[in-house]
């Protein structure tokens, strides 16, 4: 089949719920995947924050091959072999004691909204069920996470969105203060905003919010959906902050493609969830546990995460070097290989541009380019890059 026959029918049989690039992509190896067409593009884009260890793995894909061979699925009213171990080696290496899973970023954001409040309901005193977020966030598509996104657009038309959600401005202690009413059960957070713009708070933020949650009684969820697992440059963003939360989620890169979702939390918090509280059909099937420990392990083992503080490191030295030829650039600000190019102009254009040249990124925001590249990546990788853009911005 051609491309335009593809893509005529994607257009005709898949909702519209993506304004889609002209392409299709049909194959991929480490941080490079090719069309159906046959050209080859370096991918900056990872499926948004989630091919961490680049396209088809070796170490995952042969795991994910063995437990096809082996057991695809039971049900969560028998215990689950893989499961078990994945849990183990996340709360060995978090500040957790137990693990939930499910099947996305957007679910685990949902379990732990509900876990926040049933042991809201079931330990404080009083009718308390509001979580406070922040303006700019993303917590997902669903009602309750759209509800806590801090984004009108997202919001737009799903009206009227469930109570007990308020936002405030993102790295304003003082703000968050103000905001906690008597009915205020948690406060939600991303250690690092991914689609607001990769906005970085400042080092004592998170600090703050810990402590204005433990003053007040009320509990700390981090959202990690984009920043967990090696994105930083550390297995959990939250490490850099030196505290952690009471309830954490996860997903995007725990599974390498795999879709997969995790919320954490310790073991007071979690007791809320008793049989019946919370489930999952498919949350912890042995085929994902199974991506999850490989995803993991190489992580571990392998020196991934010291090549994503070494690669980020002399990314954003290059972008700071390109910065001092195009003018365009406004401002630089990442951490790892989450990096955000802030523009005086919209960024549209120029991910076509880079596009037609063999490089994959992405804008959020409007005028803000979004780098989140396999972590494996290596310095001819990001030169490449770098030498793209500054062909692609002189139209600027």
């Amino acid at each position: 089949m051609t491309t335009e026959e593809l893509r005529s029918l994607s257009n005709e049989y898949i909702m519209g719920t993506y304004s889609r690039f002209p392409i299709v992509l049909v194959r991929g190896e480490g941080a490079k995947v090719w069309d159906s067409d046959g050209n080859e593009y370096l991918d900056f884009v990872a499926g948004i924050a989630v091919c961490s260890l680049g396209h088809t793995h070796p170490k995952v894909a042969e795991a994910i091959k063995r437990q096809v061979d082996t057991l695809t699925h039971v049900s969560n009213l028998y215990h689950i072999e893989p499961q078990i171990r994945f849990a183990k080696l996340l709360v060995e290496n978090s500040f957790a004691d137990k693990a939930f899973f499910c099947n996305s970023g957007a679910e685990a954001n949902e379990a732990a909204i509900k876990l926040a409040r049933k042991f809201a309901h079931d330990t404080m005193e009083g009718n308390k069920y509001e979580i406070i977020t922040m303006e700019d966030s993303f917590h997902g598509r669903t009602l309750a996470t759209v509800t806590a996104t801090g984004q009108k657009k997202f919001q737009a038309g799903f009206e009227p969105l469930p109570e007990g959600f308020s936002h405030v401005p993102f790295d304003d202690i003082a703000a968050l203060e103000r905001a906690i009413t008597e009915k205020t059960c948690a406060v939600m957070v991303e250690p690092i905003q991914g689609e607001g713009g990769v906005k970085i708070p400042g080092p004592d933020y998170l600090k703050g919010v810990r402590k204005i949650c433990d003053d007040r009684g009320i509990l700390l969820v981090f959202d990690e959906v984009q920043v967990g697992m090696g994105r930083t440059g550390r297995l959990f963003a939250y490490e850099e902050s030196g505290v952690g939360p009471d309830i954490m989620t996860l997903a995007k890169a725990i599974g390498n493609g795999f879709p997969m979702g995790a919320m954490l939390a310790t073991g007071r918090v979690a007791s809320a969830f008793t049989p019946g509280s919370h489930a999952s059909t498919f949350g912890g099937n042995p085929l994902a546990m199974t991506a999850g420990i490989a995803v993991m392990e190489t992580m571990l083992q392998d020196g991934i995460l010291e090549n994503c503080r070494d690669m980020g490191a002399y990314f954003i030295e290059k972008l700071e070097e390109l910065k001092e030829r195009h003018s365009i650039i406004r401002e630089i600000r990442g951490r790892g290989l989450i990096i955000g190019v802030e523009l005086s102009c919209e960024g549209g254009d120029l991910v076509k541009d880079a596009m037609a040249k063999g490089i994959l990124i992405n804008c959020t925001c409007g005028n803000i380019l979004r780098f989140v590249p396999p972590l494996t990546i290596t310095t001819e990788d990001v030169d490449r890059v770098i030498e793209v853009l500054d062909e692609v911005m002189v139209k600027c």
